[in-house]
């Protein structure tokens, strides 16, 4: 999977390819900085996360224009810059929130106009879907607090002036088709097939990509 585009960057605008351009993500572990710099090498890279030490190393932290250090639930977004970021990626975060709601409103003034915001969290389904290690079922893992909608998140994106473009159930085609080579990849890789390989062809997410008026 690592040679497709990955799915939070799909409907980014094309011209982010090679101009540069300023996003916020919200939940910046797992090397997140390379990966981005990697697809958008012009881009300005800020993130934002409870710990430094949640998968980062020096190189991720060299790749990144600012690093919020915070508890997104208590609210305090002051010292992030309101109108400043073109682009907020918020994917698999909500679902560790007990108010991932606020914390998306209390996030929106800080993209300009016309910027886009990308949301994706485990729909209600996942709690009917089976067991596996690294999550298919959304009570997998255990910092998983509460379950959103795509009525609720839409609620909260339009009251809060944006626009949505796109609201659905995950299913990047280009991962289901690629399905036989990685569950042979990552059983290799890990011993074991990973929850998360089967995320699109179950439905396991949901997400949200809009626009600021």
């Amino acid at each position: 999977m690592a040679i497709l585009k990955p799915h939070k960057f799909r409907f980014l605008p094309n011209s982010f390819k090679t101009s540069s351009f300023k996003l916020l993500d919200v939940g910046a572990g797992s090397h997140s900085a390379t990966k981005t710099k990697s697809v958008y090498p012009n881009c300005q890279y800020y993130g934002i996360d409870i710990s430094k030490e949640y998968e980062n190393d020096e190189a991720d932290f060299k790749a990144m224009s600012g690093f919020y250090q915070m508890d997104l639930t208590a609210l305090k977004f002051d010292e992030i810059p309101n109108d400043f970021f073109d682009v907020i990626m918020m994917s698999h975060i909500i679902e560790h929130l007990h108010n991932g709601d606020k914390v998306i409103a209390g996030l929106l003034p800080k993209l300009i106009k016309g910027g886009y915001i990308y949301i994706e969290y485990p729909a209600e389904r996942s709690t009917r879907l089976p067991k596996m290690k690294r999550t298919l079922n959304f009570y997998d893992d255990p910092t998983h607090v509460r379950i959103y909608s795509i009525p609720e998140v839409t609620g909260v994106l339009e009251q809060n002036g944006m626009e949505v473009l796109r609201g659905t159930t995950r299913r990047y085609w280009p991962y289901i088709a690629l399905l036989p080579l990685t569950i042979v990849t990552e059983t290799i890789k890990y011993g074991f097939v990973p929850g998360g390989v089967f995320w699109d062809i179950t439905g396991f997410a949901e997400y949200l990509f809009a626009r600021k008026k």
